[in-house]
């Protein structure tokens, strides 16, 4: 491109080579695969490139996020006004200055919009929602996370104007209780993604709408919901087979019956995220594998009661296992690793093992990792056994590994006369 625009082309006159050359049409073409900046640069080298450039046509899809801090609400009115019915996607995710004034007139403009991420917007509230309801009905992904303003009545308002909605983001509104999840999936059918995270006040009975209502749900994110007992997740489960990602992390009152429920029902599923759940057990692991052979990625993080067993599970029925995180998981040992390592995930698939405050874990582990051949990280902090000199050689199997490990300072000896030498604390990647 740079090899044949000369600086003549770049004059303000509108009769410069490269309008002469090129019809309108296939230059309006080009300007459609440009960013934001560059149509902005754009727009100012000439009064006919500024029409080009500024066609509605090449602003379906705006990120703004790299701009955030400039952002204000007069500059979103704008923008809607310029790119009215053509805009299908916008991010103004982290965008502080934009409020429910600007998104109002946003919506009266935008009505085709189908993608609108509004992550960490805490100025706007459920007026908001209220105008997306009204203009926006073809709206499919809507992102909310950290607007904490929003209550039941946003969601009650989505129900009611955007039935198409596909995937709603709604974590750490913690304001929303089970009416707003109820009157929300009774009137979206096709729902496939349901972020929940923080929301505290979620109980069983929320799950159970969702699990009456979303058949078409694959992605359900629940983190530190604590309410939530085993009663709502079998509901999800039975109702939800087409489940894909299921995160529970930080919910502390499941047991083995959901791993039971989930390989019962969700056969599909490849994201398992249950960090902080003491009460799973080898039982519950080794019914969820012999299940779900699509697993690829788990975080049993804390759950402190799994031992060997499960490992030896995960390495025999699921082959597409990448990511295993399995950080003060305090009863692993070496032979665990031993079985995953000769596991058929191991060769080609796997990728990043966590094993962060494993007490038993020692050098061992590290020889039979050597040749998982596709294995990018292993996480190694408070691993007491583990050596540098284990690092070393797993290192020659695995030249490009990133190992993240800690080793305690060496304590000095005694000096004798001088000044005496300082150690510091350092956490070093090897």
């Amino acid at each position: 491109m740079h090899a044949f625009l000369s600086p003549q082309m770049f004059s303000n006159n509108d009769e410069a080579v490269i309008n002469k050359k090129l019809p309108k049409e296939l230059l309006l073409r080009i300007f459609s695969f440009l960013d934001v900046v560059t149509l902005c640069r754009c727009a100012q080298v000439s009064r006919s490139w500024n029409v080009l450039a500024l066609d509605g046509s090449n602003w379906q899809r705006i990120d703004l996020f790299d701009f955030q801090r400039d952002i204000e609400g007069r500059v979103v009115e704008n923008i809607s006004k310029r790119c009215g019915g053509f805009l299908r996607k916008l991010s103004l995710r982290g965008c502080l200055g934009v409020g429910d004034s600007a998104l109002r007139t946003f919506a009266q403009n935008c009505r085709n919009i189908e993608l609108l991420s509004l992550n960490g917007c805490t100025k706007i509230t459920d007026s908001t929602c209220y105008s997306l309801s009204k203009f926006c009905p073809k709206l499919k992904h809507l992102d909310l996370a950290s607007c904490t303003s929003i209550t039941n009545l946003s969601l009650k308002a989505l129900s009611e104007g955007c039935p198409l909605l596909e995937q709603l983001n709604i974590s750490w509104c913690d304001q929303v209780t089970k009416d707003g999840i109820q009157a929300l999936v009774r009137c979206c059918p096709g729902l496939k993604g349901l972020f929940l995270k923080g929301c505290t006040q979620l109980e069983d009975e929320a799950l159970q709408h969702i699990g009456a209502h979303c058949p078409e749900l694959v992605a359900l994110n629940l983190q530190t919901c604590s309410q939530i007992t085993d009663d709502g997740l079998i509901t999800i489960c039975r109702g939800c087979h087409r489940l894909q990602s299921l995160c529970v992390s930080g919910c502390a009152n499941i047991t083995d019956a959901i791993l039971n429920a989930l390989g019962q029902n969700c056969p599909r599923l490849r994201i398992l995220e249950m960090a902080r759940c003491s009460q799973l057990t080898d039982v519950g692991f080794t019914s969820l594998a012999r299940n779900c052979h699509e697993l690829e990625k788990m975080d049993l993080e804390e759950c402190v009661q799994i031992t060997d067993g499960t490992l030896i599970q995960l390495s025999i029925h699921c082959p597409r296992l990448q990511v295993l995180s399995l950080s003060h998981c305090e009863l692993i040992t070496d032979d665990g690793i031993r079985q995953l390592g000769s596991g058929p995930c191991a060769h080609d698939r796997l990728e990043v093992i966590e094993l962060d405050n494993c007490p038993l874990i020692t050098d061992a582990s590290l020889e039979h990792l050597k040749t998982c051949h596709s294995l990018d990280r292993i996480e190694l902090y408070d691993c007491q056994q583990i050596t540098r000199a284990g690092i070393k050689r797993l290192r020659t199997h695995l030249p490009n590994i990133k190992v993240h490990a800690y080793f305690a300072p060496v304590t000095p000896p005694p000096s004798v006369g001088g000044s005496r030498q300082r150690f510091c604390r350092c956490c070093i990647l090897l």
